[in-house]
């Protein structure tokens, strides 16, 4: 019987990534590991940039799991000074996990829409000028179920927008479900 985990990856030397890659899909597509094992196969060095607070205990133990899964690169924890942090990163590659749980956190600090896709593109437009590349991760939560409240309703379309700011300045930006990826292209260059 074949084992439900992706295959694993081929061997294979380096990875050319771009200025930025940007990574999207549900919950358990293979996001973060794929970004994990663009990481390892960078030959420079790598920075961790989690956006995500361990408010809770379920939250604490996930993100220990995660730490124990990925590497020891040293990590930088910003919740929400995303365009500061990757400032801070030279010319590593810089795995950011991820820009869901950003925009939570900035709607939980109070911040307008406008000013969170401010902000947003902002730190696009750092990632994509940085002298290393950057691999973003974020979940795509518009195919699911409509949201019944209107926090959830402004949550969805927020993200929709951040993660349309970020593939706008991407130079690759895949789609993974279950562990496979589909390359997203710019509609006007298909059409």
């Amino acid at each position: 019987m074949r084992s439900a985990r992706a295959s694993a990856p081929p061997e294979a030397s380096t990875t050319d990534v771009g200025a930025i890659t940007l990574l999207l899909g549900g919950a358990r597509s293979g996001k973060s590991a794929l970004a994990v094992e663009l990481g390892r196969r960078h030959p420079g060095a790598v920075t961790f940039l989690a956006t995500c607070p361990p408010l809770d205990g379920e939250l604490g133990a996930r993100i220990t799991r995660h730490r124990a899964e990925r590497p020891d690169w040293p990590t930088i924890e910003e919740p929400c000074d995303l365009a500061g942090a990757l400032r801070s990163t030279g010319d590593d590659l810089v795995l950011v996990d991820c820009l869901t749980l950003w925009v939570n956190n900035l709607i939980h600090r109070g911040d307008t829409d406008d000013a969170v896709e401010v902000v947003a593109a902002e730190a696009a437009e750092v990632g994509a000028a940085r002298p290393g590349p950057t691999v973003v991760i974020s979940n795509e939560v518009g195919m699911g179920v409509h949201p019944e409240t209107q926090l959830g309703r402004r949550y969805r379309d927020l993200l929709g927008r951040v993660n349309q700011i970020w593939a706008s300045r991407a130079d690759t930006t895949l789609l993974l479900v279950a562990g496979r990826a589909v390359r997203l292209e710019d509609p006007w260059k298909v059409l």
